[in-house]
């Protein structure tokens, strides 16, 4: 069983800054890859910003350039510096991991619950 834990959400103005942290735990060997979703109201969920073990990073198109993403291997946690916040930004953010099991050779998919972002004029 593996749990993701978030923070970090809130309400800015247009231009701020949060930073949103997501904290695995359970029964697991390892976490692979971690990455951030969101999802605006009455649209799909849609990748953010996506970052490997080894620390290779990917980001959306209308994101790269304010985001980042970091992780600490030792903590199992993922980061997302948001900066230059827009209206457009605001959605549930997720938290997705992906875990493996000592010996076990199928990774598995585990979601935290949404951490709610909103960016005002």
């Amino acid at each position: 069983q593996v749990q993701l834990v978030e923070s970090g959400g809130g309400s800015v103005q247009t231009g701020g800054s949060l930073r949103l942290s997501c904290v695995a735990s359970g029964s697991f060997f390892r976490v692979n890859a971690m990455g951030w979703y969101r999802q605006a109201p009455g649209k799909q969920r849609e990748l953010v910003a996506i970052i490997t073990h080894e620390s290779t990073t990917n980001y959306a198109d209308s994101v790269k350039g304010r985001f980042t993403i970091s992780r600490d291997n030792a903590k199992n946690t993922v980061y997302l510096q948001m900066n230059s916040l827009k209206p457009e930004d605001t959605a549930v953010y997720y938290c997705n991991a992906e875990t493996r099991r000592l010996l076990s050779s199928s990774p598995s998919t585990s979601w935290g619950q949404g951490t709610q972002v909103t960016v005002s004029s």
